[in-house]
């Protein structure tokens, strides 16, 4: 991820991290539904979403020109975070991820994620099929936690 599309780009870089994981239904399989610990679970890629961000409670649009590069990004994060948020509220946190994959929004989800993942990448010239970075490698390139 260029460094430099945004000047937040540690907090574009989690959302863009669960955004890609969300979006990647051959991901989601390998990784989430196995439970590989180095990429966290569905509940850890919703925190990614929203905690610093705090995109539960305000528009994504609050953050152009600081973490999104315009307005089509703000909308496309939104309808993924709305769709994240909704499922995990009606399924629960810290579920099995087969309990997120089963319920009947979850393909709506993948499709709303992909969406703003390649829009994201694209902005960022990074390559959207790109493997998710593990949560270690996320954390040393952003030097967070």
């Amino acid at each position: 991820m260029r460094q430099n599309t945004v000047p937040w780009w540690r907090w574009r870089a989690q959302v863009r991290s669960a955004l890609h994981m969300f979006g990647d239904p051959a991901f989601q399989q390998e990784c989430w539904l196995p439970g590989k610990p180095e990429y966290g679970s569905v509940t850890d890629a919703v925190y990614r979403l929203v905690d610093d961000t705090w995109l539960d409670r305000w528009s994504a649009a609050r953050y152009v020109g600081c973490i999104f590069v315009d307005r089509d990004e703000a909308d496309a994060v939104d309808h993924a975070v709305l769709a994240a948020l909704a499922v995990l509220h009606e399924v629960g946190e810290n579920e099995p991820a087969t309990a997120y994959f089963a319920h009947p929004a979850w393909p709506e989800l993948v499709r709303k994620a992909q969406i703003a993942h390649h829009r994201l990448a694209a902005a960022d010239r990074d390559d959207p099929a790109r493997r998710p970075d593990t949560l270690d490698v996320l954390r040393i390139r952003t030097g967070g936690r």
